[in-house]
């Protein structure tokens, strides 16, 4: 973990970062630049670990530049994984409200830069721009929603239905061209995502593309042929 040797808190990189947040976004230049003063940016090589599950989480990491995934490791030593982060989105909310430690992992996927905002200087502007605290009520409300219906998702539907129902998801987040999209992750860290094997994510998709409900036109370019067959896997 390398800082940044100059702290120039109104450089452009600085309101750049702020700026990118949801939470933030909505505030005016003036507002803006109080929360630039208090952000530390911090540079992350791929693979290297931004915290661990049991640090202590004392910061909110806002992404800039670079992609972040979120993973939770079991008794086991099986990896979940919970999320991917991108310039924009955010983790280590829970030290918005009170003292608390990480309960997953946070790896930078590529070389990353991070802003950091410390608990106590978060929680200032909690209190003096009411909006900001909406907003993160309204990602925390979205997070819960998304990791109810993979909870439910585990324990009710067989692995095809779950490959089935995240492609046809992806088809509206991550299109290219007319029913076509990128995964947004590997299969390694899809079948993570799902609950599942690599080998058990390349034999599906085989068996969706000879049933005609994809084609895979690149190892990550993948072609919906038949979406309301999909939906009915």
């Amino acid at each position: 973990m390398s800082y940044n040797a100059e702290h120039d808190h109104a450089s452009d990189p600085h309101k750049a970062c702020v700026s990118l947040v949801p939470i933030f976004n909505h505030l005016e230049d003036t507002q803006l630049a109080e929360i630039m003063v208090t952000t530390q940016s911090v540079s992350y090589k791929k693979n290297e670990l931004i915290y661990h599950a049991g640090d202590e989480s004392d910061s909110l990491y806002i992404i800039n530049k670079g992609r972040v995934r979120i993973y939770r490791l079991a008794e086991s030593g099986k990896e979940q994984l919970v999320r991917f982060l991108n310039p924009g989105d955010f983790t280590g909310e829970m030290a918005l409200f009170s003292e608390s430690t990480h309960e997953s992992y946070a790896e930078a996927v590529m070389d990353t830069t991070i802003c950091m905002i410390k608990r106590a200087d978060i929680q200032e502007f909690l209190l003096k721009y009411p909006s900001i605290s909406l907003k993160v009520l309204a990602e925390f409300s979205n997070r819960l929603e998304a990791s109810e219906k993979q909870a439910t998702r585990f324990s009710t539907e067989k692995v095809e239905t779950r490959i089935a129902l995240f492609l046809v998801e992806s088809l509206s987040e991550e299109k290219t061209g007319e029913n076509e999209l990128i995964l947004p992750m590997s299969k390694k860290d899809l079948a993570s995502y799902l609950g599942t094997t690599p080998e058990t994510i390349s034999r599906k998709f085989n068996e969706l593309e000879d049933k005609g409900y994809i084609k895979q036109i690149t190892h990550k370019i993948i072609r919906i042929q038949d979406v309301d067959g999909l939906l009915l896997v």
